[in-house]
């Protein structure tokens, strides 16, 4: 039976999901985490064989929860299940090690499918990902603006695009406002727009918008 770890900040997601899971007869659930922090816990003290990991979570994003797990536990597959769309976090989330890229619009075999795929020790490229990873293969000076951004400036400008504050970006992320406002200045230099109008309009231009 292949173990899984989901972890979701909402309960009425992580639910669904088990149900999902657990009906495929072939795997069970055996922790929930709610939060980044409780997800880096409860995969040190139960042993899975898979990850469903959101991106969203409070405390610690799942960009950097994928990271950690990464470097702690290499061989151990971690399945990115999120709200935003493959052109939004896709392409960095399996640089950085996730065994596979699924929105939360996937239809439940999908789901399935794909689990059973990543604890088989494959990677999950939906078509939409493969099409990314082809045009990504292009040189450096090929490469649109917020492509040469850090991970975290490009989630500062996704959540900047979205129109968040400052403020509610810094609570989001548990950072000093003065850090975000840094990232803020960092983001609009290096992508050469002169403000969060700009920063905005360029979003929707590329389909980066929330």
């Amino acid at each position: 039976m292949i173990r899984i770890l989901i972890a979701d900040d909402h309960a009425i997601v992580r639910h669904g999901l088990k149900q999902i899971v657990e009906k495929s007869g072939e795997m069970r659930v055996v922790a929930e985490a709610e939060s980044g922090i409780d997800a880096l816990r409860k995969i040190r003290e139960i042993e899975c064989d898979v990850v469903l990991l959101d991106i969203s979570m409070p405390d610690m994003s799942g960009i950097d929860v994928l990271k950690q797990i990464h470097a702690e536990k290499p061989q151990l597959p971690i399945l990115i299940l999120s709200i935003y769309s493959e052109d939004q976090y896709a392409m960095r989330l399996i640089k950085a090690g996730a065994a596979g890229y699924m929105t939360k619009e996937t239809a439940p075999s999908e789901v399935v499918k794909a689990l059973l795929r990543v604890a088989g020790g494959k990677k999950y490229i939906t078509p939409a990902v493969a099409e990314i990873l082809a045009n990504d293969l292009g040189t450096a000076e090929e490469k649109l603006p917020h492509q040469i951004l850090s991970d975290r400036e490009y989630q500062i400008f996704l959540l900047l695009a979205s129109a968040k504050t400052v403020s509610e970006i810094a609570n989001t992320l548990a950072l000093s406002v003065k850090t975000v406002s840094t990232y803020r200045t960092r983001v609009l230099e290096k992508m050469n727009l002169s403000n969060n109008a700009e920063l905005m309009r360029y979003a929707v231009d590329h389909q980066l918008a929330q």
